[in-house]
């Protein structure tokens, strides 16, 4: 059927305006976990859990046979087989704490648990405790090892961020091509990047035509198209024709080196969350180092008979009763059971330094494409104008665009559904930059953008029409156009409705134009957006964000694709979209979205909350044994091994509130 066309005019509007979705999503975030113990996975090594129960196995086939035979082993000359078992055993689980110890000693940092265990550990051994001194370093190393199985691996590699650094430019010399390192080229130098290849430098397009692939820089899924006299990146990778640049900027100046600057620098910015246990060791240890040297030394100087070994045998059983192993133990497991819980939910935390930070969230700031967005085209309205109804013009637009593989072309014979009958169009042209022009059932159509309208001349009056647009003209003659959009994923309200019942703020960030991020936040209920954001843009945004939250409140990030990478790194906590989102997203992120759905943000959160009160519900009670056997210990009633016991007793209890984390 041909489209009834009425050749009625109206005044044209002399506006050029081009409808380009600039997702400039640089995430960063970098959240370093900074354990303080001497396992090879801290420096750089993945952990490796044989390479750690290992000696643990050491361990207990020296410590097993101590405990069994102890009264035999004790009766040896001068109790060498005591020792020759129990002091391998005491080094082998206790060397980091000791060495850990020392060198805060020589810093100046004297009162934290590991002194505490030190001193405690050592006056056992004095006394000729060595099972009960063995016992706490022990219990202690398995502490560390939940921990270490909590945090798992370590994410600090940022290899498929790299992956989109230049290798190389094809720069002219004498009219021959050479490849060189981009380093090596000057400004003003003129480099060819053939079809397929990325973009080594910034520059100006000064021959060809072409379209570029953006989505490593903005995350824009849709390739531009860019012509003669435009301004082209670093990092992006041209798809159809041959370019001749003139390069504007030096490699370091460039766009792709200033991201991949914003994410290493991004850590250097981070302060390491404290942990509740070392913050508690700084009141909890002198007091109870001074409460033991006053066990010590005041009874037997006020109290009528008080033998002075006796009160010096309970000082050192206090100080093994106070070692904070069930404690240390405890919310370590605590977190674990959180991280585990969110795994099962398909939310990958990557330790439990990020469900602390988790739990403080009151600010959560989206990426619009592919986070908010699916990131894929659709048609979402057709406006046909002098004579034809939707159902023409989609045709007639899904004919022209036929030939096409571009996003747009797609998304329009999507729309139309039917088989499309290609022996009708005939002088098939793209104009780069403009649209396309073909013959249709012998009259000629054309199908692009508004800047197309005016090169052609037809007069039309939908010049500023929110979206990507495309216009069609028949003969010369108007006959309407399309609005294409990305889609608003299915449960992206549910998620900002579920985060305002929390008290959480929201706020979208997006280098789109402001009538689209302003469109999406309304339909959404988004508190707060910001729109037409460059790469530097959006870290800037987010470290206002963290400057103006409330002292105990945490901004998180959460986008996709290799340029939120940046904006992931800098945020209190960053998280990725998993399932679709690129590499160096998920590397950068703190925490990971394996579904891509918008809701598991909150959910997230909440476990992260759920998971704080365990963790506190294990501390109070492990406070709470601790002070009854402190008392029992100083009253004489209680021995070392009944403190160390009470302390397993505290661990197996942790163990279990802690799976109900995972639930």
């Amino acid at each position: 059927m041909k489209p009834k066309l009425h050749s009625e005019s109206s005044g044209c509007c002399n506006c050029e305006h081009d409808h380009h979705e600039n997702h400039n999503h640089v995430h960063n975030h970098n959240h370093d976990e900074n354990h303080n113990h001497d396992h090879n996975h801290e420096h750089g090594g993945e952990f490796n859990l044989k390479n750690e129960i290992l000696p643990l196995v050491v361990i207990l086939s020296l410590y097993a046979p101590g405990v069994i035979f102890e009264h035999q082993l004790h009766n040896t000359f001068y109790s060498i087989g005591e020792y020759a078992l129990f002091i391998p055993a005491y080094l082998l689980s206790g060397w980091s704490v000791l060495k850990t110890a020392g060198r805060n000693i020589l810093k100046g940092r004297i009162f934290d648990e590991t002194f505490l265990m030190t001193v405690a550990t050592l006056g056992a051994i004095a006394i000729h405790k060595l099972p009960e001194a063995v016992g706490v370093m022990l219990f202690y190393k398995i502490g560390e090892l939940f921990q270490d199985i909590a945090v798992s691996r370590s994410r600090n590699s940022i290899k498929a961020l790299l992956e989109v650094r230049p290798d190389y430019a094809n720069i002219q010399i004498n009219g021959e091509l050479k490849k060189v390192s981009p380093e090596t080229v000057n400004v003003g130098d003129v480099i060819v990047v053939k079809p397929g290849e990325k973009i080594p430098l910034d520059g100006e397009i000064i021959d060809g035509n072409s379209q570029v692939d953006t989505s490593a820089l903005t995350g824009e899924s849709v390739p531009r198209t860019v012509r003669m006299g435009e301004t082209v990146l670093a990092g992006m990778i041209n798809k159809m024709g041959v370019l001749s640049i003139k390069v504007t900027k030096l490699f370091d100046e460039s766009s792709i080196a200033k991201i991949l600057d914003l994410v290493q620098n991004a850590k250097s910015k981070k302060a390491e969350t404290e942990k509740f246990i070392t913050k508690f060791a700084r009141y909890y240890t002198p007091v109870v180092v001074f409460t033991s040297l006053a066990v010590a030394l005041l009874p037997p100087l006020f109290i009528s008979g008080a033998s002075a070994s006796e009160w010096v045998y309970r000082a050192l059983i206090l100080l093994v009763i106070s070692c904070p192993c069930g404690l240390v133990i405890s919310i370590p497991l605590g977190y674990f059971g959180g991280v585990g819980g969110a795994a099962r939910r398909g939310i990958l935390v990557k330790g439990s330094t990020f469900l602390d930070s988790l739990n403080a969230v009151n600010t959560v700031v989206f990426d619009k494409t592919g986070t908010l967005t699916q990131g894929v085209f659709k048609v979402v309205n057709i406006v046909p104008i002098n004579g034809l109804n939707k159902q023409e013009l989609l045709q007639l637009a899904a004919k022209v665009e036929s030939h096409s593989n571009h996003p747009i072309a797609q998304s329009i014979r999507t729309a139309y559904g039917e088989k499309i009958d290609a022996s009708d169009v005939k002088d098939y042209e793209e104009i780069a930059g403009y649209g396309i022009r073909a013959k249709v059932e012998n009259r000629v159509v054309i199908a692009g953008s508004d800047r197309l309208l005016h090169k052609q001349q037809i007069v039309h009056e939908n010049c500023l029409v929110e979206g990507t647009v495309i216009h069609l003209a028949v003969d010369d003659i108007y006959a309407g156009y399309i609005v294409i959009a990305d889609e608003v994923k299915e449960d992206a309200r549910q998620a900002i409705q579920t985060l305002k019942k929390m008290a959480v703020r929201t706020v979208m960030l997006t280098g789109d134009n402001q009538a689209i991020a302003s469109r999406i936040a309304q339909q959404l209920g988004i508190d707060i957006y910001e729109a037409e954001l460059l790469p530097e843009d959006k870290v800037n945004a987010i470290e206002k964000l963290i400057s103006n939250s409330s002292k105990h409140g945490k901004v998180a990030f959460i986008g996709d694709g290799i340029n939120d990478a940046p904006v992931i790194a800098r945020a209190d906590v960053g998280m990725a979209m998993g399932g679709l989102g690129s590499d160096a997203a998920i590397e950068t992120a703190d925490v990971v979205i394996m579904t891509d759905a918008p809701s598991k943000v909150a959910e997230a959160i909440k476990i992260a909350r759920k998971t704080r009160t365990i963790v506190w519900q294990n501390i109070g009670f492990a406070l709470a044994i601790k002070a009854v056997f402190i008392g029992l210990g100083i009253l004489g009633v209680a021995t070392m091994w009944e403190a160390v016991f009470a302390d397993v007793g505290v661990a197996m209890l942790a163990i279990l509130n802690a799976t109900r984390a995972m639930k």
